[in-house]
């Protein structure tokens, strides 16, 4: 690596453009909350540290002339967009579901601001979203992303193109997954939420002088706590184990 500082530069600003980009994307270690230089110095420490691993993949693909080198780097920030995306669906899909979940248990409260981005939520959804992603770093998920990323030169080299047909596949894929494993999550609140409402409805409509709706509003939402309190720890889990299977299906 020395021997060709020239060489090394490139090949290290190749590794850059695919890591950069999938930590730009990637929950936490993205969120516009956490200062830009930041950023910038996690990736180019994980890139120095990354190079060696994957300097056979990389060195002999830099020694290109200009054009081809400004289009390997296009490709190198494009795959590593998939790469973050496929995290980030992951956790948005989550908050859809706090939010699905305070909309069921009638927690309709002002949206406020998130934790982490900067979009407005309902703070149920803020404070699952906010759990989840600290369970995902408590377990490591960064080294998952890490390691997808390290492997993603063997089926992905340098050099190799952009495969925008792949790529929308398997995002594709990470929201079909997503979403399946969050309605799991989320279904004893739907069914709570739905056979509540039924209720609710059926004897509203035999007293229709009474305001049924809002004397059952706090039966409904501390029924649906309870259920978010003693279901919690299966519901993280859960969360947490399916977060290998939808990352691995790459």
């Amino acid at each position: 690596m020395i021997t060709d500082p020239e060489g090394t530069v490139l090949a290290l600003f190749a590794a850059f453009c695919r890591i950069g980009a999938c930590f730009m994307l990637i929950p936490g270690i993205g969120s516009y909350r956490i200062p830009p230089q930041i950023r910038l110095f996690v990736a180019v420490a994980a890139s120095i540290a990354l190079l060696p691993l994957m300097w056979p993949s990389i060195y002999p693909k830099v020694a290109t002339s200009a054009t081809g080198y400004v289009g390997l780097v296009f490709g190198e920030i494009l795959i590593g967009s998939v790469f973050g995306l496929i995290a980030r669906f992951y956790t948005l899909a989550l908050q859809f579901a706090g939010t699905a979940m305070a909309m069921m248990i009638g927690f309709n409260t002002m949206p406020a601001a998130d934790i982490v981005e900067r979009e407005q939520q309902p703070q149920l959804a803020t404070l699952i979203g906010f759990t989840g992603l600290l369970i995902l770093f408590m377990l490591d998920f960064h080294h998952l992303v890490i390691e997808a990323l390290t492997a993603s030169y063997d089926f992905m080299p340098v050099g190799g193109g952009f495969d925008p047909q792949r790529a929308l596949v398997t995002l594709s894929d990470t929201l079909s997954a997503s979403f399946l494993i969050m309605l799991r999550l989320i279904s004893p609140f739907l069914v709570y939420g739905l056979t509540f409402n039924l209720a609710v409805g059926m004897v509203n409509k035999l007293a229709p002088q009474i305001p049924v709706y809002f004397i059952a509003l706090p039966f409904i939402l501390t029924g649906g706590l309870l259920l978010l309190f003693f279901g919690s720890n299966d519901f993280f889990q859960q969360f947490a184990e399916g977060f290998v299977p939808v990352f691995d299906g790459r």
